[in-house]
């Protein structure tokens, strides 16, 4: 009897043993679990977070919450947008200035003419004939004129002139602009027709001091 109350004795010293051994290592098992599946630390921080606050890169600069940081290389680089092309400036065309028109080149300062005359009347007084006259130059013509003018000076003068004169006339007093004879008397004719024309002619006087000469000067 009492060999076989030592035997079962045993048996239960031992399972209990077994049962703490159990309970032990189910604590051990519970609380390593723990620490590998994301439990929270003494400061109440979730495992594996990174301590930082928010908007703190993993490099640890900051950047705005709420803003990412672009990665390294993103966007174009200083180079490629100071090499982008520019559009070439327009260059100002200039108008170009309205030719001048050429100044005259004659001189207003020419001395009379010796031997022409600007023929405005006739004359009988004194018991023969006359043509009344003015002397004068050739003046300066404008650009766009056909000629110079036959510009007057002093006061009116009588010269005499030949019954036998030799005369040419061209328009108005002939119709033409080659010089055509003509008789005195068609010329005093015209003359007191129209007075004061002042038609241009080149004369010559004979030894008695009288026109025997007289040519009309053709003015466009």
């Amino acid at each position: 009897m009492g060999g076989r109350g030592a035997a079962v004795e045993a048996p239960r010293r031992s399972r209990g043993w077994t049962l703490t051994t159990l309970a032990l290592c189910a604590a051990l098992t519970l609380t390593a679990c723990n620490g590998e599946d994301g439990g929270t630390d003494a400061a109440g921080t979730p495992s594996g977070a990174s301590p930082a606050g928010p908007g703190t890169s993993p490099t640890g600069t900051t950047s705005p919450a709420g803003t990412p940081t672009p990665p390294a290389g993103a966007g174009p680089s200083a180079s490629a947008v100071s090499a982008k092309p520019t559009a070439p400036a327009t260059a100002k065309a200039t108008p170009a200035g309205k030719p001048k028109s050429p100044a005259p080149t004659c001189d207003h300062k020419m001395p009379i003419s010796p031997d022409e005359i600007a023929v405005n009347r006739y004359t009988p007084e004194g018991g023969f004939h006359s043509l009344i006259v003015k002397h004068g130059n050739w003046g300066c013509g404008a650009p766009d004129s056909d000629g110079a003018p036959f510009e007057t000076v002093g006061k009116e003068t009588f010269i005499p002139i030949r019954d036998d004169a030799k005369i040419t006339a061209v328009t108005p007093i002939v119709e033409s602009t080659e010089n055509k004879p003509i008789t005195l008397d068609a010329l005093i004719e015209w003359l007191v027709a129209h007075p004061n024309q002042g038609l241009v002619f080149r004369y010559h006087l004979g030894g008695t001091g009288a026109i025997d000469t007289l040519d009309q000067v053709f003015t466009p």
